[in-house]
């Protein structure tokens, strides 16, 4: 039987030395030989950099920040470190439930783009942190997209994986994305219509003062400016599909 594409695994680090080595032996649990784990640690000062640069499994391989670039640049350099063909977010205190990578590995045997549905621990999620993907075989993107843009689709970094030539595509980065990496990943990948939604959960998050979803309501400017950055993402999503499919054209002619 042939062996699963090569797996890598990109996780944003900061401050996470209570729980990161847990996640990491979560991870390490089901990866092979051939994968890897892209630590990138944002200028921690707890002892998480001292924890990586300890650990001896060749499979994780981490990098140090001279200054800290906050988490959507740090999980865009990350990102940039890949080499597998296909590409896992991860946070760097939740846990991966057994068989996470096998059936994400599966999804994107007809797609670009996977989110799985997830479970919690330790905290309450709010009632917005409990809405759940369902299955969207085609026709769905228009949908997901204005969810999306509403705010009210469980599309979260930590529960996606892709192709590695779709990360291509995404990099770099829109330059005003000052938050919500995963809502501009998940947002290019409805634009190209690459995206499924796989309905068990493949990890659990822990809840925690320290998470960087908001905990409480953010208020009008706040929301008003989010929406206009994801505003300005969809266009840059759609001059990239364009820009892609007139390559594509190009080399065919």
């Amino acid at each position: 039987m042939p062996s699963r594409p090569a797996v890598s695994v990109c996780m944003a680090a900061y401050n996470g030395v209570e729980h990161i080595q847990e996640q990491l032996d979560s991870i390490l649990d089901q990866l092979d030989a051939r994968d890897e784990i892209i630590v990138v640690d944002d200028g921690s000062s707890d002892g998480t950099r001292e924890l990586l640069s300890n650990i001896k499994d060749p499979r994780v391989k981490s990098y140090f920040n001279d200054s800290n670039l906050g988490y959507v640049r740090n999980f865009e350099k990350a990102l940039g470190l890949s080499s597998g063909e296909i590409v896992m977010l991860s946070d760097q205190d939740d846990i991966w439930l057994p068989g996470r990578v096998d059936a994400l590995v599966e999804s994107l045997k007809s797609a670009e783009a996977v989110a799985s549905n997830f479970s919690y621990f330790e905290g309450t999620p709010r009632p917005i942190e409990t809405l759940r993907l369902k299955s969207s075989p085609g026709g769905k993107r228009i949908s997901n997209l204005l969810r999306l843009w509403i705010g009210i689709i469980p599309y979260y970094g930590c529960a996606m994986a892709f192709r590695a030539s779709f990360v291509k595509v995404s990099l770099p980065f829109p330059p005003y994305l000052y938050e919500t990496h995963d809502q501009w990943l998940a947002m290019l990948a409805n634009v190209r219509g690459t995206m499924a939604h796989l309905e068990r959960e493949t990890l659990s998050r822990r809840l925690h003062a320290n998470n960087t979803t908001p905990k409480t309501f953010r208020g009008l400017k706040a929301i008003a400016k989010s929406r206009w950055m994801l505003a300005r993402a969809f266009f840059e999503a759609l001059r990239r599909r364009r820009s892609v499919n007139a390559d594509i054209a190009d080399r065919r002619g």
